[in-house]
């Protein structure tokens, strides 16, 4: 692992640190039960801190649109009007799996790579997460062990502000015409879902919503979402022999036949897996969430015909209960159509280089509004923004690697210039 300490006496990698903080206090949970966009009304309290920063800096055309997507344009150095547009985006809300309740970020100065107490009863340790070992003499932000942080993505919008700004301040930073894309409720699954596609100028755009600096992410899941539900047939339980259909025990058994080799915590790199969510439900009814993940729609196909054999199975157990699924697909691998614009992935490797990184190709474990909006036509790849381990209480981002991607997103927008 390259230290990234060079970065941190840099002013950008102070200002980026103090975003990360700002932003991260600001509770953004999104609810992937609610219909509404967004989902949540916190959102909205980060959104207009970002449009009032942007107008601050200078930027006139900034819209906070009814659903809370956010777009502002950065006019193009004098002289390269002419040049096409680019996106560059991030996502507000954080995910539910952890409370965003309160979040006290705290800055860790010069970590020397040991054992990091958060609270009591929660430690950051390099034995459990190795990855800190890689940061000894780095700045890096924690959480108390009671909240998630929300790097992912405030980490992002912290990097796409700061670069803005220095863009700003330092003429000498020539870019073309900017695209400044904040949205809603990505964590949901449903964040693209009413985004105003009409509205954007760019040609291609990058979300900056991965994790370890210089990991370049053109591939992500093919994701399908599957929603089981279990009707049983009720009596008394102490008169039930030959009379019952218990529903729970319905999911419950639907859930044991998912393969256990082929399940989140089984699989890592290019193998996809199933994933049982949310489980609720009484004796007569009872409902489950499973997300299907595969890089590859053969994959997906077998997982969606898997579900289904599932299904019969159960019902051949309990003869006198039923199971309906609805499969619904919520996004897919975006590489085909990255493929088909080489030259969109090739400067984000080489704005990397020019930053100093080795940048390596990996895929996304999950999705980005970037695949969304890759689908939709605008093909976009995901960044790397300097933070580890995500939707967790264990949630920590380094200094120096959020001030190495402000200097790849200013070599990018300068490489769209040549």
């Amino acid at each position: 692992m390259k230290s990234y300490n060079q970065f941190l006496s840099r002013p950008e990698t102070t200002e980026v640190v103090e975003r990360l903080v700002r932003y991260a206090s600001i509770e953004t949970t999104s609810d992937r039960h609610a219909e509404t966009t967004p989902t949540t009304q916190t959102q909205w309290t980060l959104a207009r801190l970002l449009v009032e920063e942007l107008k601050g800096l200078g930027i006139a055309d900034v819209t906070l649109d009814e659903r809370c997507y956010l777009i502002a344009r950065l006019p193009a150095s004098p002289g390269l009007e002419g040049l096409p547009s680019i996106g560059l985006m991030a996502h507000m809300d954080t995910a539910s799996d952890v409370s965003a309740k309160g979040v006290k970020p705290r800055i860790v100065k010069d970590y020397d790579g040991k054992a990091l107490r958060l609270s009591e009863g929660w430690t950051l340790d390099p034995a459990d997460f190795p990855d800190l070992s890689d940061h000894v003499g780095d700045t890096i932000i924690v959480t108390d062990g009671t909240t998630l942080l929300g790097a992912d993505d405030k980490a992002g919008l912290a990097e796409i502000m700061t670069a803005v700004h220095m863009m700003i301040q330092n003429p000498a930073l020539k870019h073309g015409p900017l695209e400044i894309i904040f949205t809603p409720d990505e964590e949901t699954g449903k964040g693209m879902d009413k985004f105003p596609l009409a509205a954007l100028k760019s040609i291609a755009c990058y979300t900056l919503d991965g994790g370890k600096a210089g990991e370049i992410e053109a591939e992500c899941f093919t994701a399908y979402e599957v929603k089981a539900e279990f009707k049983g047939k009720v009596i008394h339980i102490g008169s039930a022999r030959g009379k019952l259909a218990n529903a729970v025990a319905m999911a419950s058994s639907f859930v044991s036949m998912l393969p256990r080799s082929e399940a989140p915590e089984s699989t890592d790199g290019w193998y996809g897996y199933y994933c049982p969510l949310e489980i609720s439900g009484n004796l007569e009814h009872a409902k489950l969430d499973v997300f299907l993940r595969d890089f590859s729609m053969e994959g997906m196909e077998r997982r969606i015909e898997a579900v289904k054999a599932i299904a019969k199975a159960v019902e051949a157990q309990f003869p006198l209960g039923s199971v309906a699924l609805e499969i619904n697909k919520q996004y897919i691998n975006m590489r085909a159509k990255l493929d088909k614009r080489p030259e969109v992935l090739e400067r984000a490797l080489e704005a990397a280089r020019r930053a100093g990184l080795e940048p390596e190709i990996r895929p996304i474990r999950g999705g980005t509004d970037g695949a969304r909006l890759t689908e939709m036509g605008i093909p976009t790849p995901n960044l790397y923004t300097g933070g580890y381990n995500y939707h967790s209480r264990f949630e920590w981002a380094s200094a120096g690697e959020m001030g190495a991607t402000v200097a790849t997103v200013l070599e990018l927008v300068r490489l769209w210039t040549e």
